[in-house]
């Protein structure tokens, strides 16, 4: 596997580089925002670690600038540990987030539920009707014609579709699509939930609310 290290602390990337040769993996280092955008775009990675203090250009730029075609598993790791900048984060699709100073094997940990987490990914089709969700190409269509989600959205319709008519929470969306401990604020997957119905357009009916609990998908005819 192939990491990506952004970040300008000479002694993080020490640490980070010890402890994936103990895990077998090809650690790749950016001192900045703008050394990170010229290796994504040259290279392919598995996986980004992405600080956002850094100099010249920070760690949301990165992810803003990032070709949509480029964009990868990232995780930030981040002395700030603000509500608000997990939530930027977030908005801008990472996928876990972890604050300095932290641990290196939950480091190590939280990539590999990641990784495993798209590798199990079923290599196959949905289809109902004419909605139809394509696990290997990542694409979903309505009518034949693909529709725009965001990582995010594809990611939540997918997890309710494997776990289909069963009621899954907020907190267990979050944990497993955003790969991070719940903090408090479910505002963020029913945020998602209103734009994927939205997208989903005459199948948004599919996506059930659950009071009290969360969200569960159902395809079977009232």
């Amino acid at each position: 596997m192939k990491i990506l290290v952004v970040d300008d602390e000479t002694r993080i990337q020490d640490v980070l580089k010890e402890y994936c040769k103990m895990e077998n993996f090809d650690v790749f280092f950016a001192n900045n925002g703008e050394e990170a955008l010229k290796l994504l775009n040259k290279n392919q990675y598995d996986i980004m670690v992405l600080d956002i203090m850094m100099p010249k250009m920070d760690g949301f730029e990165v992810l803003k600038l990032l070709p949509k075609e480029k964009k990868i598993p990232t995780i930030i790791l981040s002395a700030r540990s603000d509500e608000y900048d997990k939530l930027q984060g977030f908005d801008l699709d990472i996928d876990d987030y972890l604050t300095k100073p932290f641990s290196p094997k939950e480091l190590m940990a939280r990539i590999k539920a990641i990784t495993k987490r798209n590798q199990t990914r079923k290599k196959e089709k949905y289809i109902y009707q004419t909605l139809e969700i394509d696990y290997d190409g990542h694409v979903v269509k309505i009518d034949n014609k693909k529709i725009n989600l965001t990582p995010k959205e594809y990611d939540i319709l997918v997890y309710l579709v494997e776990n289909k008519n069963i009621a899954i929470s907020r907190e267990q969306l979050l944990s497993t699509i955003w790969g991070y401990d719940f903090f408090g604020d479910d505002r963020t997957i029913d945020t998602h939930i209103k734009m994927l119905r939205n997208n989903l357009g005459k199948y948004r009916d599919f996506i059930i609310t659950v009071r009290g609990l969360g969200y569960k998908y159902s395809d079977e005819e009232n």
